[in-house]
């Protein structure tokens, strides 16, 4: 049995109609907070399996040490990506759904390096942490521009969480001296 084009006109005219979440979100707002939190998913995303590589091909003399904090910290990212998604849906937006998505939004380098050193993934990944903070925090202006405060404080929370991963991949990686300086 064909279809008619009245029938793939209105299922293309479904797909495209906005969400009818309840929500006091202006349209408006729902567009820049979705696509800022779509970005830092997709960063989520890329920084997750940028941090398992490293936890799957990490080798050396601090091998259990390094294994088992990149290990926490995937799983600490992982966790974070369900409530993301779900707080674009709560306004109204859509979010993630392939990793090609993934792939065109994410701002996280990829490391596809067949040999990492141990101490360069550790700096790689504090400076995508560093990088992936600064993101959080220009999200968190465009919620405090549309006052949406709910957004605003989930993001507070991962600013918190991945201050705390780039301040234990810092002080993991230092060589500081008896007195801990």
């Amino acid at each position: 049995m064909k279809k008619s084009n009245g029938s793939k006109e209105n299922l293309k005219s479904r797909q495209e109609a906005p969400l009818a979440t309840p929500t006091d979100v202006k349209a408006a707002a729902t567009k820049d907070i979705t696509a800022a939190m779509n970005g830092i998913l997709a960063d989520v995303f890329a920084l997750y399996l940028k941090t398992k590589n490293f936890h799957w091909h990490m080798s050396g003399p601090h091998f259990r040490d390094y294994h088992l904090l990149l290990d926490e910290q995937g799983d600490q990212l992982f966790a974070m990506t369900d409530p993301i998604a779900e707080r674009v849906r709560k306004i109204g937006g859509t979010t993630l759904r392939s990793t090609g998505q993934i792939a065109r939004l994410q701002r996280i380098s990829d490391n596809d390096a067949n040999y990492v050193e141990p101490a360069d993934m550790l700096a790689e990944l504090r400076e995508d942490n560093q990088d992936l903070t600064k993101r959080l925090r220009e999200a968190h202006g465009t919620c405090d521009d549309h006052g949406d405060v709910a957004t605003a404080s989930l993001i507070e929370n991962r600013i918190d969480e991945t201050e705390r991963r780039t301040w234990f991949l810092f002080e993991t990686s230092r060589r500081g001296d008896s007195t801990g300086h």
